[in-house]
């Protein structure tokens, strides 16, 4: 069987920055361990398969170790693909989810706007190794939604992180770490080394938590982030109630096809 495969930096600007993830289109769906083979094969941080359906499109988002509910970044991929390949007069995409609900993604010339959920992150207490794992200073805060969310004083803490992985891996659950920005409103990084990602280098669903967040201390609704990751990407957000709106661009790196 012959597959189309196509892999795109998204949240960039040009290409080798943003976070890439590979977008596979199928007529219908394949066998989920096929589907778990092919992320592995391609070992990036995220595989999207899609399939249409109705008016809009099924997504499934693979990392190499498992799948997950909810990916940003391939999602904007999948939507560059969508109408660089296949439907090139879309310009409003719905796209269905197993667990997130429907999404939608608008385009506007080559900006994609990704219409997400908020998870709004509230107090916890981090486990034992969390902070010792992250080895950075004391955090300003520690919270949680889906992810660990650790709030750090400045971009110079987060910036100079460096995880101890073999020990975060032990560690359930995925790491959100953020401060606010210098040239921007706030900056993240965002690590799930049990998940396969040691770093992920631009996140999207990670934004679903820092766009409420900051928008609730800075007082404000439009945002500007930066993930500093060593690739690097800008987001552009909003949050509009109970949704967030989150931007960026897509460059194409490579289209080819898989056998299996």
């Amino acid at each position: 069987m012959r597959l189309p495969l196509y892999q795109v930096d998204a949240f960039a600007d040009r290409l080798f920055t943003g976070n890439p993830a590979a977008v596979v289109p199928l007529e219908q769906w394949l066998p989920e361990p096929l589907m778990q083979s092919i992320a592995m094969e391609n070992n990036l941080s995220e595989t999207a398969f899609i399939v249409r359906q109705g008016q809009g499109w099924g997504i499934r988002w693979f990392t190499p170790t498992g799948e997950i509910d909810l990916c940003g970044h391939a999602t904007l991929a999948s939507a560059f693909v969508i109408t660089a390949f296949i439907d090139p007069q879309a310009t409003e995409l719905l796209f269905h989810t197993k667990v997130a609900g429907d999404l939608r993604v608008s385009r506007d010339g080559d900006l994609y706007t990704l219409d997400f959920p908020t998870r709004a992150p509230a107090p916890a207490t981090a486990p034992a190794d969390l902070l010792r794992a992250l080895g950075g200073p004391d955090p300003v805060e520690v919270l949680a939604a889906r992810d660990w969310f650790i709030v750090y004083p400045d971009a110079a803490a987060v910036r100079g992180l460096t995880p101890d992985f073999a020990l975060l891996s032990a560690i359930a659950g995925k790491v959100i770490v953020t401060a606010p920005g210098e040239d921007v409103d706030f900056v993240s990084r965002f690590f799930a080394p049990a998940e396969g990602i040691p770093e992920d280098p631009v996140t999207g669903s990670a934004h679903c938590s820092l766009i409420p967040y900051w928008a609730a201390r800075l007082g404000r609704d439009g945002l500007e982030a930066r993930q500093l990751s060593a690739r690097g990407g800008r987001l552009h957000c909003r949050l509009l109630g109970e949704r967030v709106h989150i931007a960026g661009r897509g460059v194409l790196y490579l289209e080819g096809a898989i056998h299996v």
